[in-house]
Order: C-alpha cells, then sequence, then structure tokens
C-alpha cells in the first residue's frame, strides 16, 4: 500500500472513530476499531522494516512501530490514532517534497524533442526525431525543439539553451554554428544539416543519463540508520526508566510516542534530493544521492588537460615572421590563402586576423595532407608543412604545432598554435583549494613537456604526461588513502575509464562524448570548468544541512522524552509535539534547494608544489 492509500485509510479511520465517538457515544466500538485498524497498518510498518533489513539497513521504523503498540496497548487509543495520522502523513509528505525537490532533474525527459520537419524535393515531410540519418536537411521553425545535433546552413536565430545548460540568456546562432538538440528556437525558422541521429545527440545521451539516475541512500542516510542503534537504546531505556520509576506502564507509552526517529528518517534523503534539484538548477546533473556525500567528503581532484582545463582547440601562440615580412604581414598573406580551408588550423588563424581583413585569393589549390598555395595579387603564396612552404633544411624548426610561409619561392617564417588554458581554470582551482581540497593533479595523453607547459602555469600537486587510459586509472587507484575520496574531470572517449574508477567521475558534457558522460557520476552541462566547483559547494552545504538537521531533530526528541518521563506530556499531546518535529525536520531539509546554512571554509594557502619530471 502506497503511503498517500495509508495516510487516506487512516484518515478515514479518523473520521468514522470521531463519529462512533461523538455522534453515536460508542467509545469501545471506537476503541475497537482504531485497535484494529492501528494493528494492520503496524503490521505493514513492520513489513517494510523487514524489507530495509534484508537490504542491509538497520529498520529505523521500530521505535514507532513500539509506540502505536504500546499505546494501544494501556488504551490511548487516540494517541495511537493521532501518531499514525502523523506516521502516515509524514511519509507522504517526504514523498511529496522528493517529487517537488526533484522536478527540474525530470524535466529533461518532459522536454525530448519527438518531432523533426525533413526537407525533401516535395517539400517539408514530418518525422519523427528517431527517424531522422546524418545528412538529412532539417527545418525548425521557431519555438520547436531542434531534434538532433546540427549545424546551421541557411537563417540565423536566437536559441534557448537553459534545459542543456542552465544559462536562462538566449544564446544567437548563425550559419555554420552548432545546434544542440533539446534547445527551442526562440525567433526565426532556421535550416540545418543534421551530424548526429537522434540516438547520438547530446539531448538523448542527458535523457539517458536522466532516466538512470537514482534516488540511491548515500553513505550518509546509511549512517542515519545507524545512529537509530543507539537513539533507540536510549529511549528505551528512558521509558523503561519512566515506568519504573512512576509504576504506571502508561509512562512508558508516553515517552515512545515523542521518541519516534523521523528526523532520521527524513533529514537525509530529503536534503540529498534538494542539493541534488539545486545542482540541477545550476546546469549539474547528480546521477546519484551517494555522489553527493562523496564529493563533499572528497580531498583529491584529477583533471584531463585537453578540453578540460584547456579550451581544446589551438589557437594562434606565436607569429615569427623572415626577412623583410612583418608578424600583420605574414599573418594576413597565411589567413587569406587559407581562407577557403576547411582544416582546423585554418579555421583558427583566420578567425584570428578577422574575416573583413582577408586578401582576395585567386587560383586557389590545396595539397591533402601538406598545405595550400594561392596567388594574393601577384605573389604565389604557400601555407602548409615544412616541406611544402620550401623551408631551408638548416632552419630550426619550433617543437609546437606550426605552419610554415613562403612568397614568391622565399621562407617567409611560421606560426605556431596552442592550446590555451580556460579563462576559468585557474580560479576553479583556488575555489577547490579554498573548498579543502587537498591534491589536485594533471592527468593527460599528451606529451610531458605539453603537459608540463601547460601545468606549471595552474596550482597543480602532480603532472602526468603520456598516460594511456589504464596509466590514468593506475595513477587514481595509487592515489594514498588519506587523499580519497578521489574525483575525475574529463571530457574525452579516453576518459570514460577513469571516470568510472574514480570514487566520482565529472565529464564536461557540453562539447565532451557522450561515452564520458554515460560512465561520470555528475555531468556539468555547460562548458564551464568552474561549475566542478560548484558541484563540490554544493555537496558540502548539502551534507552540512543533513547533518545538522539529524542532530537538531535527535536533540528535541531527547529533550522531549525527558520531559515525558514527568507525566507532564500526555500521549495525545506527545504525538503533536513529535509531529511538530517532524515539520521542522523537513522544512530544513528543504533548505538544501538554497544552502542559506553553509559557512565557507577558511582560504587555504596556495602551496608551492613540488611538480615530478
Amino acid at each position: 500500500m502506497g503511503h498517500r492509500l495509508k495516510l487516506g485509510a487512516t484518515l478515514l479511520v479518523g473520521i468514522c472513530a470521531l463519529v462512533l465517538t461523538f455522534a453515536f457515544n460508542l467509545p469501545e466500538v471506537t476503541r475497537l476499531l482504531v485497535t484494529v485498524a492501528g494493528g494492520l497498518l503496524a503490521l505493514s510498518m513492520v513489513w517494510e522494516m523487514v524489507q530495509t533489513l534484508k537490504s542491509g539497513r538497520y529498520g529505523i521504523d521500530l521505535l514507532a512501530i513500539m509506540a502505536i503498540v504500546a499505546t494501544l496497548v494501556v488504551g490511548e487509543y487516540w494517541a495511537s490514532l493521532m501518531i499514525l495520522v502523523m506516521l502516515t502523513g509524514g511519509d507522504a509528505l517526504e514523498d511529496y517534497a522528493t517529487r517537488k525537490a526533484g522536478q527540474e532533474l525530470k524535466s529533461l525527459l518532459d522536454n525530448s524533442p519527438q518531432l523533426a520537419h525533413k526537407q525533401t524535393a516535395a517539400g517539408l515531410t514530418d518525422i519523427v526525431a528517431n527517424a531522422v540519418a546524418v545528412g538529412d536537411t532539417l527545418v525548425v521553425k521557431p519555438n520547436e525543439l531542434v531534434p538532433v545535433d546540427g549545424e546551421i546552413i541557411a537563417g540565423e536565430a536566437n536559441f534557448d539553451e537553459s534545459s542543456l545548460t542552465g544559462e536562462a540568456r538566449p544564446v544567437f546562432k548563425q550559419v555554420g554554428d552548432r545546434l544542440l538538440s533539446g534547445s527551442v528556437n526562440g525567433s526565426g525558422a532556421i535550416t540545418m544539416t543534421a551530424r548526429h541521429t537522434a540516438a547520438d545527440s547530446q539531448y538523448q545521451a542527458l535523457v539517458k543519463l536522466v532516466a538512470t539516475a537514482q534516488d540511491q541512500p548515500a553513505k550518509f542516510v546509511r549512517m542515519a540508520d545507524r545512529y537509530a542503534v543507539p537513539f533507540t537504546i536510549i529511549a528505551i531505556v528512558i521509558a523503561a526508566f519512566a515506568w519504573v520509576i512512576s509504576g504506571n506502564p502508561v509512562r512508558f507509552a508516553e515517552v515512545l510516542v515523542v521518541a519516534s526517529p523521523c528526523p532520521l528518517i527524513l533529514a537525509a534523503p530529503i536534503a540529498l534530493v534538494a542539493g541534488m534539484s539545486r545542482a540541477s538548477r545550476s546546469g549539474i546533473v547528480i546521477k546519484a544521492g551517494a555522489v553527493v556525500e562523496k564529493m563533499a567528503l572528497a580531498k583529491t581532484v584529477a583533471f584531463d588537460k585537453t578540453g578540460t582545463l584547456t579550451q581544446g582547440k589551438l589557437l594562434v601562440s606565436k607569429i615569427v615572421p623572415i626577412g623583410d615580412f612583418t608578424a600583420e604581414q605574414l599573418c594576413l598573406l597565411a589567413a587569406s590563402v587559407e581562407q577557403q580551408s576547411t582544416h582546423v588550423l585554418a579555421r583558427s588563424l583566420v578567425a584570428y586576423v578577422g574575416a573583413d581583413q582577408l586578401k582576395t585569393a585567386t587560383e586557389v589549390k590545396e595539397q591533402p595532407a601538406q598545405g595550400v598555395q594561392a596567388m594574393i595579387g601577384a605573389q604565389l603564396v604557400k601555407v602548409g608543412k615544412a616541406s611544402f612552404a620550401q623551408v631551408p633544411a638548416a632552419m630550426p624548426l619550433p617543437d609546437q604545432t606550426a605552419i610554415y610561409v613562403s612568397v614568391a619561392g622565399a621562407y617567409a617564417g611560421y606560426i605556431t598554435f596552442a592550446d590555451q588554458l580556460r579563462p576559468e581554470a585557474e580560479t576553479t582551482l583556488e575555489r577547490l583549494r579554498h573548498q579543502g581540497l587537498k591534491h589536485l593533479m594533471m592527468l593527460t595523453g599528451d606529451q610531458s613537456a605539453v603537459a608540463k607547459a601547460v601545468g606549471n602555469q595552474l596550482d597543480l600537486d602532480e603532472i602526468h604526461g603520456n598516460c594511456l587510459p589504464e596509466d590514468k586509472i593506475n595513477l587514481i587507484k595509487a592515489t594514498p588513502e588519506a587523499y580519497h575520496p578521489v574525483i575525475m574531470v574529463g571530457d574525452g572517449i579516453n576518459d570514460a575509464p577513469s571516470l568510472a574508477a574514480a570514487d566520482v567521475g565529472i565529464a564536461m558534457g557540453a562539447h565532451g562524448a557522450t561515452a564520458a558522460s554515460e560512465s561520470a557520476d555528475v555531468v556539468i552541462l555547460k562548458d564551464d570548468l568552474e561549475k566542478v566547483a560548484t558541484a563540490i559547494q554544493i555537496s558540502q552545504e548539502t551534507m552540512k544541512i543533513a547533518k545538522q538537521d539529524v542532530i537538531v531533530g535527535i536533540i528535541i526528541l531527547v529533550i522531549l522524552m525527558l520531559i515525558a518521563t514527568t507525566g507532564v506530556i500526555p500521549a495525545l499531546v506527545g504525538a503533536i509535539c513529535q509531529e511538530v518535529v517532524d515539520v521542522i525536520t523537513i522544512l530544513l531539509a528543504l533548505k538544501a534547494r538554497k544552502g542559506h546554512w553553509f559557512t565557507p571554509k577558511t582560504k587555504l594557502p596556495l602551496k608551492n608544489s613540488v611538480r615530478p619530471e
């Protein structure tokens, strides 16, 4: 029987009891009705407790069951009825709070793209999103969802990507820009080319991620179960003491009435779900409650480099002219030749110069894997590999990725490219230090020299280059126990194994591989590394609130039990007081949706770390 049905049945019994007692003056019938109904509900609670024990957790409803039985035995059936109403009501309220707190996570499922308008020779044809094939030409009308990942080939519009990134501000996109499935077209019809099927698109990957998310009990919830063992013993001892000193078994029931451990039952799970909901509103999907505690306790964060600490794209780093050319002239000539190329370095170079600054290129010829040549005015300009650009054999070449330029058969210089640090990388690592993270590492497959060149700009304790996926796993497992739990942050397919091996895997999911998102415990929906620190902060705040809530609830209950030993709290009043504690517990746990109770950690000094070779 569901909690809402139990609440409804209990309320119906209560109404019948009131009518029988005050309308027909049949107190004995009322007592029989409440005793039978209370006994049945107590049995159902026993069954739930047995199932809990089978799952390896301590059943924390024992005191509630004892209170119901004790009040029925001593004839306090109105108190029994009140306990039943409050317990079933509390369970129903917990279910509501859980649904309410988690509705942001479920919103991804509600907004899944279902329909696509396919452009054919005969016109537009409506097809289901799952039927879209790579290469199909689609039309997305205003206020419609983008059905699959793709690229705009005609038109421009503002798009709402808030369901994917948590960013409410509309994003303007035009021809050549990437579209994410699940974003909403807000202003004008556009034509796009499908680059992925629905199953492989960004939104569907996130839908699968959320669909598999479960409110698994975190370690802290199991700790709360263990708190119930000494709490139950204390409650029984106090109740027995009250019975002995008073000689009245009713006193035993009065103490147990206020001893129901609802703060232990409610505080942790509601706080965890509320914290997960808060994270979702920030563009962070946390798959399970257990992950929240692990992040809150984390001591180490390991980062991949490319696409995680860096922007994941090669940008112009250095321009080195030779002879009479200036850096500006060399770069302009090279970009003008490359303006029609689709090579990643060509796009980066053109973006660096600016398309409106380029010179007209004629007689353009591209030699695959070698370079591009074109006439710029009356001069033949070649751009590409050193051999293609006729670089003299004695000329020293840079270690970085570079393109070489020759003008009219004479070597004119080279342009290097490098992956740049994310602008928020340094701030993110500083925040992590402030939050108590003791050990920060970089694990990358890039060459050690490149890894060090990037890593030495940041406050890292370890830098490891030339790492295969199994090397990353071994380094994570080799982390000393004092530095666990370990968080791994990555975005590529090669990061998926290490994300799964870490205590907590965080995937940069905005542009990352689907495999990384699926193997991770947390997915950052926006391309912002600082969200990693935000996820940890939310986890720390959530666990702080949950622990404080449990402690406050236990203290209040112990005080009420001690007062009840004097006999000044009748069983019925005690039941009402106990439910007040339950309401306080739920309200305090829901504070995790905003995190108002958190006090930031003291700022830690940045370390002058020794970086291994």
